[in-house]
């Protein structure tokens, strides 16, 4: 008996050492499966050039750190963003070569690891099938889908913001330090982690030992250090303490109306809950609560497929609380989100849907886990509706102005730009080209893909009226004219004229002066016309010489 047991004994460390390393091998071979699949998935995308906000500061700052390694960039405008995301990008250009496909597959990176973990947290909420799904769903997401590929901060942010809800829910406050601090590095924005989730934790730890209570205290002020240390730096080299005059005016002081504040919180309520099909989400979550309530099951069903019991920090004893691991993920998640929706509402010029991408993973996991407490049937055939509608979504524009970054939009308008620069550059002569940002870039800077030579371009500051009033017709020998945003031929705004008016007054938002009525302003004739999906890119050429008592009207 004695013999046989040494004999297992002895068998253990082997059988750990090769568990531990199958474990690890499935591990890989699942990040790697679902890598390849978001590669696959995006592959048309990968050598698109850069888009709208990636070629006004992401990359131009990325190519600055990479040639002389400095964290405020020189050759685009002060915006007082943290680094982290551009430190990122010089690294990966830095080992692979600077190209847009690096960059897209790096960004793909990072989208796959925020898969990854909300998987393995959801695993830890609820079932594989769950987690399965959770995942799944985030994936397809038509906001997220896009975002996978181009370089803005808040993808990252949203990975590190979800690891740090992780190490709370876990109890590990150097790990909570550490996700904190690269959420705040990757978007100063991700402040609002610190005060929600010190509120979990004095809820959750209040009777803790001091000891706890002190570990905690240090990795909620290291954080707060680090981007404080950020603003101290940024405002010695700029004299701003974020951004510059302008980016102040337009992201603060400009917002704080009652009026606006209320409009942004309706609008940022609307694509949080109802935009891009999250009203199916939505709704199924609100039906998974009350069948729940309905039939008395209360949270013994959410137990069943969770585990109760809450890992405890080192040293610390919290004393035992109603409710599951479910029910404090359910909490921190709806308090950032609540946090975000509020901080959004007050500051941020533009309402981009993108900005609130950090509470996308946990906001989507919560619905699933919700939906799940439908029977099983109607849960997933809930569940598969929202995938497919998702999908749907990549491509169906709404019938209202939007950013197009939100769905596969943006790539048609890439490639109608690309279209439009490649008959441009093909000219003989080198005609002064009179058009507006994001295309005065494009067409002046070749690093961005879109022309292998600067052409020679006269920017305005867009094409709405008042943006052609000093314009001259001997100013310019050709006019790139496009659609800046969204503008659908049946658009609700013009339907609802209450609506267009409080979109001009508190947005900005301008409709285009009519391209027939530049036409005949600057006696122009068109030698080129592109369209794709409902956008359109045309350019224009003097036809002859203008009558000078009409100029700059």
């Amino acid at each position: 008996m004695n013999m046989g047991r040494e004999k297992r004994h002895r068998r253990l460390p082997a059988e750990n050492f090769f568990g531990f390393l199958r474990l690890r091998l499935r591990l890989i071979f699942g990040f790697s499966a679902l890598f390849a699949a978001l590669l696959l998935l995006h592959y048309p995308l990968l050598r698109l050039p850069y888009y709208w906000d990636e070629a006004g500061y992401y990359i131009p700052a990325a190519l600055d750190f990479l040639r002389s390694a400095r964290l405020v960039p020189s050759d685009t405008l002060h915006t007082g963003h943290t680094p982290l995301v551009v430190i990122y990008l010089a690294l990966a250009w830095r080992v692979f070569g600077f190209s847009p496909r690096v960059t897209r597959v790096a960004m793909t990176l990072v989208a796959a690891v925020t898969l990854a973990a909300v998987y393995a947290l959801g695993r830890r909420l609820g079932s594989r099938e769950t987690a399965c799904w959770s995942v799944l769903l985030l994936a397809l997401s038509p906001l997220f889908f896009a975002q996978s590929v181009l370089v803005h901060l808040d993808l990252a942010a949203g990975l590190f913001t979800l690891l740090a809800l992780w190490a709370l829910l876990g109890g590990t406050p150097w790990k909570f330090a550490l996700a904190a601090v690269c959420a705040m590095l990757s978007k100063e924005t991700a402040v609002v982690l610190l005060p929600v989730g010190w509120l979990f934790c004095w809820w959750r730890y209040r009777r803790a030992a001091a000891s706890a209570v002190r570990a905690w205290w240090i990795a909620f002020v290291a954080p707060l250090a680090v981007l404080a240390a950020w603003a101290v730096f940024y405002h010695h080299a700029t004299g701003y303490w974020t951004g510059n005059s302008e980016y102040l005016r337009y992201n603060l002081y400009a917002t704080l109306t009652p009026v606006r504040v209320l409009l942004t919180l309706l609008r940022r309520l609307y694509q949080t809950f109802i935009g891009g099909f999250n009203w199916l989400l939505a709704a199924g979550a609100l039906a998974g609560i009350g069948w729940a309530r309905g039939n008395g099951m209360g949270s013994s069903q959410t137990k069943a497929h969770s585990r109760a019991h809450e890992s405890q920090p080192n040293g610390c004893h919290p004393e035992r609380r109603e409710g599951s691991l479910q029910l404090s993920f359910f909490l921190l998640g709806g308090g950032l989100t609540a946090a975000y929706l509020l901080m959004l509402s007050l500051v941020g010029g533009a309402i981009l849907p993108r900005y609130l991408l950090p509470v996308y993973p946990p906001l989507l996991l919560m619905a699933v886990l919700l939906i799940w407490r439908l029977p099983r049937p109607a849960a997933r055939s809930l569940l598969a509706l929202a995938g497919g509608c998702f999908v749907w979504a990549w491509f169906l524009n709404p019938p209202y102005p939007f950013p197009l970054e939100d769905n596969l939009a943006y790539a048609d308008f890439v490639r109608l730009h690309q279209q439009a620069a490649q008959f441009l550059e093909a000219r003989q002569a080198n005609p002064r080209i009179l058009t507006a940002w994001p295309a005065t870039d494009e067409l002046a800077r070749p690093f961005l893909g879109y022309v292998r030579r600067p052409l020679h371009v006269v920017g305005v500051e867009g094409f709405g009226r008042q943006d052609f009033r000093g314009v001259a017709a001997p100013s310019f020998d050709c006019l790139y004219l496009y659609s800046r945003r969204w503008e659908p031929a049946r658009n609700w705004l013009r339907s609802f004229p209450l609506l267009e008016d409080l979109q001009e007054r508190y947005f900005d938002y301008q409709p285009q002066m009519p391209a027939e009525e530049l036409a005949d302003r600057y006696h122009l004739r068109l030698l080129a016309s592109f369209a794709r999906r409902g956008q359109w890119v045309r350019i224009y050429a003097p036809s002859m010489k203008p009558d000078t008592t009409q100029e700059g009207k």
